[in-house]
């Protein structure tokens, strides 16, 4: 019990006596700077940064519709362009749109891809990059859109140029002791 109120006491003058108070570990001047950086940094940078993060997420769909070669990418460009101008309304739709290829684009035109992807592809086969089985699978692709009659004529100069490309060289398959070596090797040179 006297233990008790020897520490009530000793708690009652700690709080009575006055204690230094400080609100920052700066000094006044320097706080004042400090709080201007901060300020100019959430008037420029936050609003800039806000933007592009904004922009980024509204060209997400565009992205999406070309690395997956979607035959109507250049209609989903103009939609993100369209959600940019009506506040992000569209960017669902175009975002459903990347990723969902059209149902009867095959059968009315004879391809499922855009256009920039056979002219990477043929660009490919005449530098002789493509395999030979892909370059058969491309013939045959701009095949069937010249049969639908949706070639452009870059594309008929493409097939036209694709009768004289030669397929790579296969290269050698690696088996598990080509892998053995190659690892030993690398292990005896580190």
């Amino acid at each position: 019990m006297e233990r008790f109120r020897i520490s009530r006491a000793l708690a009652a003058v700690a709080l009575a006596l006055p204690s230094l108070a400080h609100a920052s570990f700066l000094p006044p001047e320097m706080m004042a700077t400090m709080a201007t950086y901060i300020a100019w940094f959430v008037v420029v940078a936050v609003p800039i940064g806000a933007i592009v993060l904004f922009w980024m997420v509204h060209v997400l769909p565009e992205k999406i519709a070309e690395k997956r070669h979607h035959p109507q990418k250049d209609a989903i460009h103009t939609l993100c362009l369209l959600s940019l101008v009506f506040g992000g309304l569209l960017w669902p739709i175009a975002w459903l749109w990347a990723y969902v290829k059209p149902v009867g684009y095959r059968s009315a035109y004879g391809t499922d891809k855009h256009e920039d992807y056979y002219h990477e592809l043929g660009a490919k086969a005449q530098e002789g990059e493509l395999l030979a089985h892909e370059l058969e699978h491309l013939r045959e692709e701009l095949d069937a859109m010249a049969e639908k009659g949706s070639l452009t004529p870059e594309l008929r100069v493409l097939r036209r140029d694709l009768a004289a490309a030669v397929p790579a060289a296969r290269e050698p398959a690696v088996t598990p002791t080509a892998t053995a070596a190659a690892i030993a090797a690398k292990r005896g040179n580190a």
